[in-house]
């Protein structure tokens, strides 16, 4: 997933900006996600994006989510090249926790961000 030169910033929202019920995909690391995720979000490792493609949620669009923001942003950009309609959430789940918003571990610690 490359990011060609001169390609405009993907399309954004902010963790405030998200519907209720947003189909959320979160493309970090497995040792990220189980420390803290958004409870319904689905887990797709940015580099297995391509081979899950059809596991995507079938909303419209899906909300792309990384620890900072930029992750997501180059999975934004290149699940627009596929026809997916996509959002990067801007400050990922740094943004996230830090407006207190609700996230499980599956550790059995209280949750966080790696």
């Amino acid at each position: 997933m490359s990011d060609p030169a001169g390609t405009a910033d993907p399309p954004a929202a902010t963790v405030d900006q998200l519907p209720a019920g947003a189909g959320i995909v979160d493309v970090r690391e497995p040792e990220e996600w189980v420390v803290g995720h958004v409870a319904d979000a689905l887990h797709v490792p940015l580099d297995q994006l391509p081979t899950r493609l059809a596991e995507l949620p079938a909303s419209d669009p899906v909300y792309v989510i990384c620890r900072s923001g930029a992750r997501s942003g180059r999975a934004v950009q290149w699940l627009q090249q596929q026809g997916v309609p996509a959002v990067n959430v801007t400050g990922g789940m740094q943004a996230w926790a830090a407006a207190g918003k609700p996230m499980v571990s599956e550790t059995g610690a209280p949750p966080s961000v790696a």
